[in-house]
């Protein structure tokens, strides 16, 4: 019920969002190329662009600052980033709406399996979504007391691991993507056997 009533309006609001943004960083690309006079109208909106984008733009201008990299090609990265993210909030919230409705489902219909079917994707979404977010956080340090530590403690028996077999290319980490891969391939699995089978 929540996929067919809540989700698409949620979808909308999320990729309008995303549409919103992705704008101001277009216009944020294009005046950091043509530099107009900064006391015209033009300049002036430009200025507004700059100060909105400035929290969006500056973790990605730093780390091209970094590397010797023209920050003004900043926004591009983090138009990639904002479609990333946007993709997986989306795809989490669908996944919740999913687990939710089948949970429910399965309760109304008093069939066990279905529910510890549901139970057990859910799980594994929750897997995910962690192993997602220390993606997302794997540029930043935190301390051991927060939120991204605890994720770290739950990701990592499964995470290091793979990470023996195959160790980072560069900045790029492939483990996580094929634990996720590994993970989608159960959840179609848990589907099949408690579910579909049915």
């Amino acid at each position: 019920m929540l996929q067919i009533l809540v989700y698409p309006w949620v979808f909308l609001f999320v990729w309008s969002a995303f549409g919103l943004l992705l704008g101001m960083l277009i216009l944020r690309l294009i005046f950091n190329f043509a530099d107009p006079n900064p006391f015209g109208k033009i300049g002036r909106f430009g200025y507004k662009v700059r100060r909105i984008t400035e929290r969006w733009i500056y973790p990605a201008a730093r780390l091209f600052a970094m590397y010797g990299i023209d920050t003004r090609y900043a926004p591009i990265v983090t138009m990639l980033i904002a479609f990333v993210l946007a993709y997986f909030i989306t795809q989490i919230i669908g996944n919740t709406f999913f687990v939710i409705d089948g949970l429910t489902a399965g309760v109304v219909a008093g069939k066990s399996s279905v529910v510890v079917g549901f139970v057990l994707y859910g799980l594994l979404s929750l897997l995910v979504l962690f192993i997602f977010i220390r993606f997302l956080s794997a540029w930043f340090v935190f301390a051991r007391g927060t939120f991204l530590a605890f994720v770290g403690r739950v990701t990592d028996p499964i995470l290091r691991p793979v990470q023996r077999l195959i160790p980072p290319i560069g900045m790029f980490d492939i483990s996580a993507m094929i634990v996720l891969i590994v993970i989608s391939l159960l959840q179609s699995v848990v589907l099949n056997i408690f579910v579909r089978g049915q």
